[in-house]
């Protein structure tokens, strides 16, 4: 399908723009010609390139309201305007891959145009049939220890990193995204919402020095463009996932970054549309708005979408509304800790608040079950003795006690990680671990093999080989 707001038939507006308010705009229409609810809008504007809409309401027979995507700076009553007679759609295909998309589909990378004839795809499209839907469970490896372990993530799933500001969500995702390419030799799709203009910018430098920028596509609705633009972006990445996953068939790991602010972006739409606001301030719409972006991402025989997402949890209150309707979608929910973050313990996941519903030994085996409940169940102990600890002291408590507080501390040290794309700032060399080094590791630590070692020998490893080689090393006084 080719794109039909490229260029504007002087000859063909039946609609005039009526009022402009911020980025709603009302447009007047024969009432025979009336676009739907969701079908775009093309208004002529001064400005240069034409203004993409989405219609939102019909306010009466001849009368619609809608949802600029762009800046409606400039634009005056009386502008000419047409229906598109489908949702806004977004190019597609292999030539968006290593470009920078904004959330109408246009180059924002200063690249060249993309070639004519490129295939374009609906932001708007129904969420696979339950007949479609992949019925294997395969594991999603990452390379990530501590989530390979104790919240597995599945092909065709979506999974969900929690946290506050400043916690490590963008770092994470990063890395997923070089995992991806190297790994599984998939394609990405990341669509940054909300995010700084420096962030975005910083992605684009990390992923071209790094090598994988030819195998993924970028999609920004950045912090300083309308609510529209915001709103729709993850969408827009969305049906790039889609395409690939069905007319390509090729698995497609899409990341996005960050959900809360498309929330916020639904939010601000809400409100300019006049609608009453529902729980905390929220827009009424939060539960539609958000499946209809969480049910599209799915496995379908032969090609998955699986998803990773970022959430910024507002002032760290995971009872939020927003946040708890997220949740509901997720197969996956690693948490991201700000105490643990301070203590330098990265990646900062919480051991005990991240879950998968993967982790069953009937999907991931009994060894693999075992291991994880049991790295659970020490790390839980230990955080119950603290507050002995603190007062106390150590010495207070008994002997089994204090070999769980040693385990349990080596634990905690041994699922620290360095990443590829944290070398410019740490300078230590990034590890990717396989999950039976990773299993291997932990029951050695639990088994009390490691119990004479030092922490430090434990801390930013791989596996517990690197970790034996750098006890060793410490033991003959050696850097």
């Amino acid at each position: 399908m080719t794109g039909p707001h490229n260029a504007i038939d002087a000859q063909d507006h039946p609609g005039r723009v009526s009022a402009v308010r911020g980025s709603v705009v009302d447009v007047q229409f024969p009432s025979e010609r009336l676009p739907a609810i969701e079908e775009g809008i093309v208004i002529e504007h001064d400005a240069g390139q034409p203004l993409l809409a989405e219609v939102e309401q019909h306010l009466d027979a001849s009368t619609v309201r809608a949802v600029a995507l762009g800046s409606t700076a400039g634009l005056r009553r009386g502008a000419g305007a047409r229906g598109m007679g489908s949702p806004i759609d977004v190019p597609v295909g292999e030539a968006v891959l290593g470009r920078l998309l904004d959330a109408v589909g246009r180059p924002a990378d200063r690249g060249p145009p993309l070639p004519a004839g490129t295939p374009r795809g609906p932001i708007h499209a129904p969420a696979p049939a339950i007949r479609r839907l992949g019925a294997e469970i395969e594991l999603f490896h990452t390379g990530i220890k501590v989530i390979d372990l104790l919240a597995p993530l599945v092909a065709g799933g979506k999974a969900a990193m929690f946290g506050g500001a400043g916690v490590g969500k963008t770092v994470l995702i990063m890395e997923l995204i070089r995992t991806t390419v190297e790994r599984h030799a998939g394609i990405s799709v990341f669509a940054g919402i909300g995010e700084r203009s420096r962030e975005g910018h910083e992605l684009l430098l990390e992923l071209r020095q790094s090598g994988v920028l030819a195998r993924t596509a970028l999609v920004f609705g950045q912090m300083n463009e309308p609510p529209g633009a915001r709103w729709r972006a993850g969408l827009s990445a969305l049906a790039i996932a889609e395409h690939f996953r069905d007319a390509a068939h090729e698995n497609v790991l899409l990341l996005i970054d960050n959900v809360y602010r498309l929330v916020q972006a639904g939010g601000e739409v809400s409100g300019l549309l006049g609608r009453l606001p529902s729980r905390v301030g929220y827009q009424p719409t939060l539960a539609g708005e958000i499946a209809e972006l969480e049910e599209r991402i799915a496995s379908v025989a032969g090609a998955a979408i699986t998803s990773i997402q970022a959430v910024y949890v507002p002032a760290d209150d995971f009872t939020d509304p927003a946040v708890a309707e997220i949740f509901s979608h997720l197969d996956s929910s690693i948490v991201l800790s700000r105490e643990m973050a301070s203590e330098g313990t990265y990646p900062a996941v919480d051991p005990l608040a991240s879950t998968s519903s993967l982790l069953d030994p009937r999907l991931v085996g009994e060894a693999h079950y075992r291991t994880a409940q049991e790295v659970r169940k020490t790390i839980t102990h230990y955080r119950e003795l603290q507050e002995i600890i603190a007062l106390l002291g150590i010495e207070e408590l008994s002997a089994a006690d204090r070999a769980v507080v040693k385990r349990a501390r080596r634990l905690m040290r041994f699922l620290t990680q360095p990443f590829m794309v944290t070398v410019p700032f740490t300078g230590k060399e990034g590890r990717s671990v396989e999950l039976a080094a990773t299993l291997a590791g932990c029951r050695a630590i639990l088994e009390g093999e490691t119990d004479d070692w030092a922490e430090a020998s434990l801390y930013m490893v791989g596996d517990l080989e690197e970790a034996r080689r750098r006890e060793t090393g410490a033991a003959r006084g050696l850097p």
